[in-house]
């Protein structure tokens, strides 16, 4: 058997075989609500909503929670302004868009709780 129709043959199995694992992988996450986070944004995301909300007293009349849990899903952490190993709890800034509508959070991290410490709309309304 040449190489090229053993090639062939190869690609044919390989190509089967990524398909039923995508299929599978896709059926499993959409049962279980499992999240394959392979990036640093979306690990740091999941990592923020791994643990309760806490808004700080002076938020609490500004904050809209819907707001903030759509950008704990869908919003862009800020690597560059964020401190992770800041003691005792990592300071991470988040933004995103919201209803036409640019925010930007800066929330801690801490062992037991996610805390929200600031709220800021950086469009003009």
């Amino acid at each position: 058997m040449s190489f090229l129709k053993r090639f062939g043959y190869y690609l044919a199995g390989l190509s089967i075989g990524l398909l039923f694992l995508a299929f599978f992988l896709r059926k499993k996450a959409d049962e279980t609500g499992v999240e394959f986070c392979y990036l640093p944004n979306c690990r740091v995301l999941k990592a923020l909503r791994s643990n309760p909300l806490e808004v700080a007293e002076r938020l609490r009349a500004v904050a809209d929670t819907a707001t903030v849990a759509y950008l704990l899903e869908e919003g862009d952490v800020e690597f560059d302004s964020s401190d992770p190993r800041a003691e005792p709890c990592g300071i991470f800034v988040v933004t995103g868009t919201y209803v036409e509508e640019q925010l930007q959070l800066t929330l801690e991290r801490c062992d037991s709780l996610t805390r929200l410490t600031q709220y800021q709309r950086l469009t003009e309304e």
